[in-house]
């Protein structure tokens, strides 16, 4: 995400708290946060599906999901 989405979440923050935000100031605000959730939620995956456990033995293998039985 760009600095100057970043920047922008932090701006309409700040203004909440001491105002009440605009109809077009909270659905830029809802748009900017369902942007940074999503890229935070694809980086966190990518992160756990690239995660390897070394057994002592120097056996590596990959983490898998759990089943839902």
């Amino acid at each position: 995400m760009e600095q100057s989405k970043l920047d922008r979440i932090n701006e309409l923050a700040r203004l909440s708290k001491t105002r009440e935000l605009s109809e077009e100031e909270k659905r830029e605000q809802a748009i900017l946060r369902k942007e940074y959730i999503r890229l935070v939620h694809n980086n966190l995956r990518g992160q756990l599906d690239n995660l390897r456990i070394v057994e002592p033995d120097g056996r590596i293998h990959k983490i898998t999901p759990k089943s839902n039985h």
